[in-house]
């Protein structure tokens, strides 16, 4: 039986896993920390320079899904790391194509930015 308590508790804990999984890769990842920094200092400027509502929104939202793939793409490491500690060319793949899914997502957000400023 659902109650609103259960769901309460469901997700409390949601928030407090994905806390503790932030924090984690927070803490071994020197380039989701740049993003971090970066995502703060973009969203803060969206409020202060003369931007439109709807690039405010792809402002605000391009460097939360940047910090998103970061985190997948840390995910994937950490497991092919797990499953082929020794050099593999599919391990290289995995991690490679992860790195390239958030630098292309890197490369979205600053056209973006260029876009908002420029045009």
């Amino acid at each position: 039986m659902i109650t609103l308590k259960g769901e309460a508790q469901h997700l409390w804990n949601r928030i407090k896993w994905s806390w503790q999984g932030y924090a984690a890769a927070f803490a071994s990842e020197r380039t989701l920390k740049q993003e971090t920094v970066i995502a703060a200092v973009s969203i803060t400027l969206t409020f202060v320079l003369p931007v439109s509502p709807t690039e405010r929104i792809i402002l605000i939202i391009l460097p939360l899904v940047v910090i998103a793939a970061e985190l997948l793409n840390t995910a994937i490491e950490a497991v092919v790391d797990l499953a082929s500690p020794e050099l593999h060319p599919l391990a290289k793949k995995a991690k490679d194509c992860g790195s390239a899914a958030v630098a292309v997502l890197m490369i979205a957000f600053g056209a973006a930015w260029l876009l908002a400023l420029f045009t």
